[in-house]
């Protein structure tokens, strides 16, 4: 199985570009894209998430943050659903393709932080390298490793938005019954609509 510390920038640019062209290709065609070369290269299991903005506002994102599905399966089925199925927005529309920018994220899987003390978290999480999963028996949130660096947030700030994210209380970090998960990603974007394709992160994976 392949680790995301071995997906290359030229890997970064197709998945980018499948997430494009898939949402295209539903948009205008109303149907799945099937690649088979693609399907191919990325047949392994893997966490992703797909981002689209819009006028640097975000206009969709969903994505399986556990590797229950095979990238390239994941990667299609995360864009169209970012695009069409995020219930914070309206669904894009075709005419919105040339204006939208495409993210793609590839996680490692999550692994949950056991502290004896909730304030170790503080030490124990970096804002730059990691996402966080907060759960509880009844519901969960997920914010990717970009979200506080983009807002310049903290770890203690990250910890209660992720809280929030769940719908729980900022302070629910503190709760022996919460659970706090981490994980990492490898970020690849466009810089503009349908423009140059970057690596958002050069983090080192384990």
């Amino acid at each position: 199985m392949k680790k995301i510390s071995q997906i290359s920038n030229d890997d970064g640019k197709e998945l980018v570009k499948m997430a494009r062209k898939a949402v295209t290709e539903y948009l205008k065609n109303n149907s799945k894209i099937n690649d088979l070369e693609f399907n191919s290269k990325f047949n392994f299991e893997s966490g992703v998430f797909v981002t689209i903005n819009k006028r640097n506002s975000l206009r969709g994102c969903i994505g399986y943050p556990i590797p229950v599905k095979k990238l390239a399966d994941g990667l299609v089925d995360a864009a169209i659903s970012a695009a069409t199925q995020d219930p914070r927005f309206t669904p894009v529309d075709v005419d919105e393709l040339d204006q939208i920018v495409f993210e793609v994220t590839v996680l490692t899987p999550p692994i949950e932080i056991n502290v004896d003390n909730p304030n170790e978290y503080l030490s124990m999480i970096k804002v730059g390298r990691d996402g966080l999963i907060v759960e509880n028996a009844y519901t969960s949130g997920l914010l990717l490793p970009q979200v506080p660096t983009e807002y310049g947030w903290n770890v203690k700030e990250f910890l209660e938005f992720t809280c929030e994210k769940a719908g729980l209380g900022k302070d629910a970090w503190k709760d022996k019954a919460t659970k706090v998960s981490r994980f990492e990603g490898v970020i690849f974007k466009e810089e503009s609509p349908n423009g140059k394709i970057v690596r958002e992160s050069s983090n080192d994976f384990l």
